[in-house]
């Protein structure tokens, strides 16, 4: 190819796309991806449930060729930092002034014993979702998800709601267990179970057994999950199975073109500062490959989420305008759903804090979403979470029977604020009967009240 480009992204995910949007035409620009598209990551269990079709989560390519980005579909096979130049597997050489790394995460696979053996697989990837899907299609009676963070449980219920046999595992004592504390999580576990999915927690994989696919799932609890009773399915590259395992235990940072001691890297991925810099000059980290903080403790935090890479994304780009910007922290506001139920949390929970060295004072809500009196109405709860010692939000959790992303999205900018349990006192809010509590109430701030009362003392 022995083309130069002012700036290089390696990665065509949203923290890629962002990039190209906004400096598409100002810099002389290229993005490498390897895959034939960039996928909406997180609707890929809907796809499994036939909710939504596979094409509605490709992206349009003209996101990136429309701000007069060139796009490379090409696997890069490494770079050479001090000649600025890097190595495509099909396309030969291509060069560079500047370089982006947003090459993302993939599935983090526990190397135990059988995880080689056909029928067991990751989800994060186009591949990994055709692959599920297909068997499927093709009558697959038998599932196993191991991880029961939000991925994990969506996509359990996914391949529950297409007629297959579920077993759930989770290391944990709890589901959701970076998300919510145990209040919460009890209640989803709940609807997991009520709705036939095999919830098994505090169980590690100790192994897989079979011979050419796997069969046998061994805990280290002593129970054995058998996949050898079902009847075989084949799919559509005509591997045939009895069962699926699939691995939901979270990503590593995809770094495998980058030469071992070139770069600072930590365990979660390439160190980077506020304004998005590594180690080496002209070259940029954003999104899932990198490490950074937590915004509350300043400790190193995982933060592998497209609304974390899209702002680190927006602050690189400013700063390659020359727009003074940097990135905070990770606040990790996130949420998913379970059957009818709406859960989300950000910040720590309350046993997070504590490892952290925090003493907190936690406060609960309870109210409806509608008016009381509308026949509509569902329940609505929060955790709020606080530090004694400033009275500062740091974290929250919201169960409600509708969407619950504004409410967090809310406690998330309180956080990123350093907001006390006294500013949220202030609160001013909106009241309807379709869509709020009576105007004598609001969720957050009746929990900051108490929160409140409980620093000054005062007895409900």
């Amino acid at each position: 190819m022995n083309i130069k480009y002012e700036l290089v992204v390696v990665g065509g995910g949203p923290a890629g796309i962002t990039l190209a949007k906004r400096l598409g035409n100002k810099y002389k620009m290229a993005i490498i991806r390897p895959e034939d598209y960039s996928m909406i990551y997180c609707a890929m269990p809907y796809v499994v449930e036939d909710l939504i079709e596979k094409k509605k989560c490709l992206k349009n390519d003209n996101l990136i060729t429309g701000a007069g980005v060139d796009l490379i579909r090409d696997e890069v096979v490494s770079i050479d930092f001090n000649n600025k130049n890097l190595l495509l597997k099909s396309s030969g050489e291509l060069f560079y002034d500047k370089i982006v790394i947003a090459s993302g995460a993939v599935p983090f696979i526990p190397q135990i014993e059988g995880v080689n053996l056909e029928g067991v697989m990751g989800f994060k990837t186009q591949k990994d979702l055709e692959k599920i899907t297909s068997f499927v299609q093709n009558g697959l009676k038998k599932a196993v998800v191991i991880g029961a963070g939000a991925i994990g449980i969506e996509l359990a219920q996914a391949l529950k709601h297409k007629g297959l046999d579920v077993s759930l595992v989770d290391l944990a004592q709890q589901v959701l267990p970076n998300l919510v504390g145990n209040e919460f999580a009890q209640r989803a576990s709940e609807e997991l179970i009520k709705n036939d999915i095999h919830l098994i927690l505090n169980s590690k994989v100790e192994k897989l057994v079979g011979k050419n696919y796997v069969k046998e799932v061994h805990l280290d609890s002593g129970e054995i999950i058998y996949l050898d009773e079902f009847a075989p399915c084949t799919g559509n590259d005509n591997t045939t199975i009895k069962g699926l395992v699939i691995f939901a235990t979270g990503v590593v940072p995809d770094l495998k073109f980058i030469p071992y001691n070139s770069i600072s890297v930590g365990r979660q991925g390439i160190i980077i500062n506020e304004r998005m810099e590594t180690s080496i000059p002209d070259v940029y980290a954003v999104g899932d490959c990198v490490q950074y903080n937590s915004l509350i403790t300043g400790n190193v935090l995982g933060g592998k989420l497209a609304t974390n890479a899209v702002p680190m994304a927006r602050i690189l780009a400013d700063n390659l305008l020359g727009r003074k910007s940097e990135y905070k922290g990770f606040v990790n506001g996130a949420a998913t759903k379970v059957y009818e139920n709406y859960v989300g949390g950000t910040g720590l929970t309350v046993l997070a804090a504590e490892r952290e060295g925090f003493e907190v004072v936690k406060a609960y809500s309870q109210l409806t979403t509608q008016f009381p009196i509308m026949p509509g109405k569902k329940e609505l709860r929060l955790k709020l979470v606080a530090d004694k010692k400033t009275s500062k939000i740091i974290g929250g959790q919201v169960f409600s029977g509708e969407p619950v992303t504004g409410i967090v999205d809310l406690i998330s900018f309180a956080i990123q604020k350093e907001a006390t349990a006294y500013d949220l006192l202030d609160l001013s809010y909106s009241a309807q009967p379709y869509q709020s509590f009576f105007p004598a109430g609001n969720i957050v701030v009746t929990a900051a009240e108490q929160i409140i009362n409980q620093l000054e003392g005062i007895q409900n």
